[in-house]
């Protein structure tokens, strides 16, 4: 059975936690969702993990097109959710509709995510009415880098805390079905999940959360530029890699591979013939 956003309601209501993992391309998406994952995210992470960006504000439509197209070819179970990027939204509520419609149509996405709160409620509505569901996302937005100063916790003070439960609750009201919180206090992140009836999927945001997501590359430990700390690395597959790169590389120069089992033959009587 395909995994809608249905499903990820249905799971908030019996208190079982939702499963997610970026995903950018067609091999690992399959691997992914044969292992049952709800859910993959195309993120617009892919810019710094995948196309070697310092952010995410370079990522384009057309990035996010062709590795969500990669994506959903792999994916038979998990619901495809790909990120609006940077400037495909925040100008206009055409652009918004516009560009959510582009990945549902052309990479047959089955959600957008959009980042921010109350500024871009009316995008989330028309979105909605457009049939497109949508993902919010708020805390950390990785695209207001630059407002932000940096990659920091979100919500610490009274101030900032009430914004984001006035943010959730606008994005909730917008008709989102669900909403990630990115590096959010855990008692702050399990307070907004309380108060919506929508899913919540937390990265850096505590148990509390109706469910978590985290960047693949970072909890196989093969982007290792920097480490997050709310990252768990479950394996060190970089590490795996290299080793297996660099024993690839040492047997070439020595003769070993390609052996006799990795070769085609031909009858000699015909090889023969050519001199």
């Amino acid at each position: 059975m395909k995994n809608t956003t249905i499903s990820f309601q249905n799971a908030k209501d019996a208190g079982d936690k939702i499963t997610m993992l970026t995903a950018y391309d067609y091999s690992m998406a399959k691997l992914m969702d044969e292992c049952e994952i709800d859910g993959i995210l195309v993120g617009d992470s892919l810019g710094m993990v995948c196309l070697g960006y310092e952010n995410t504000l370079s990522v384009t439509m057309e990035d996010m097109i062709h590795h969500t197209s990669a994506v959903t070819r792999a994916a038979k179970k998990a619901l495809v959710v790909s990120d609006l990027p940077f400037m495909s939204y925040q100008t206009s509520v055409y652009d918004a509709v516009y560009n959510a419609g582009r990945l549902v149509k052309e990479a047959n996405a089955q959600a957008v995510k959009i980042e921010g709160g109350l500024e871009i409620v009316e995008q989330v509505k028309a979105i909605v009415n457009a049939s497109i569901p949508v993902m919010g996302h708020i805390g950390l937005t990785p695209q207001s880098i630059n407002a932000f100063g940096g990659f920091k916790v979100q919500g610490k003070t009274e101030a900032a805390a009430k914004k984001l439960i006035e943010d959730a609750l606008a994005i909730e009201a917008a008709g989102a079905f669900a909403i990630t919180l990115e590096c959010v206090p855990a008692k702050l992140a399990q307070l907004i999940s309380s108060k919506l009836t929508i899913p919540t999927i937390g990265i850096g945001a505590g148990k509390g959360c109706d469910g978590q997501i985290l960047v693949y590359q970072d909890m196989m430990g093969i982007f290792d530029d920097f480490k997050p700390r709310f990252v768990k690395q479950y394996n060190q597959i970089g590490d795996l890699m290299k080793s297996s790169i660099k024993t690839y590389i040492s047997e070439v120069k020595e003769g070993i591979f390609p052996g006799q089992e990795h070769q085609f033959t031909i009858d000699d009587s015909i090889i023969e013939k050519l001199y």
